[in-house]
């Protein structure tokens, strides 16, 4: 088992549950307009999918772009605005953070965020500082499942890709940590759709519980 020396991150789903600020949003909208509001457990289920995926969801699949793309522009606006209004970090996940920071393992973000609210949700949650590095779709030419900024995320940390652990929760998140040669853990406790499993992703490792992971990688970095 090779010796780990970072751990990186996907953002929404894997660090933080981004899905009961997306679901205010989306109400919001809908608000607006008169529409009677979207199931938040269908929301969860499209959260990785983007804006236009969830104003889909609220307002039909047939909408026309015409008029999907100014309330995508009204999203993201309000959600930029205060984009950890009501999400936070999965349980377990400060602790995790904490418990790398005091063995000195750096640890880092490969989303497919953009790099305007990746940045606010950092500063939001105090965690920018923290960071050791952050890499954003402008960052690349290809965002995962390409393996590029994972292994934009290695170079920056002066680490080759087989000494980090990568840890997401979809399959593009696997598919492009292993790309990258790193050892990849499957989070089961993310915005799965119905009937999707994680054990299917081809994963290194699988945790379904994110108050499982300081324990897990305590175990797999020692």
């Amino acid at each position: 088992m090779p010796e780990f020396s970072a751990v990186l991150f996907d953002l929404d789903g894997t660090l933080l549950d981004t899905a009961p600020d997306f679901y205010r949003v989306l109400v919001e909208i809908q608000r607006r307009r008169n529409h009677k509001a979207v199931d938040y457990s269908l929301v969860r289920t499209r959260a990785s999918d983007g804006s236009s995926a969830m104003l889909k969801l609220a307002f039909g699949e047939a909408i026309p772009e015409a008029q999907l793309s100014p309330l995508v522009t009204e999203f993201l606006d309000l959600y930029a605005s205060d984009p950890v209004a009501h999400g936070a970090l999965f349980e377990g996940i400060d602790e995790l953070l904490l418990q790398l920071e005091q063995q000195l393992i750096p640890w880092g973000i490969v989303t497919n965020k953009p790099r305007n609210l990746s940045e606010i949700v950092l500063r939001n949650l105090q965690l920018t500082e923290r960071c050791s590095v952050l890499v954003c779709p402008e960052d690349v030419s290809q965002s995962k499942p390409s393996p590029e900024g994972l292994v934009l995320a290695a170079k920056d940390l002066g680490l080759s890709a087989e000494k980090c652990l990568y840890l997401g929760d979809h399959q593009r998140d696997i598919d492009a940590g292993r790309a990258a040669g790193m050892t990849t853990i499957a989070c089961g406790f993310g915005y799965l759709k119905p009937g999707e499993s994680a054990h299917d992703w081809n994963a290194d490792h699988l945790v379904e519980r994110s108050a499982d992971l300081p324990n897990f990688i305590r175990e797999l970095i020692a």
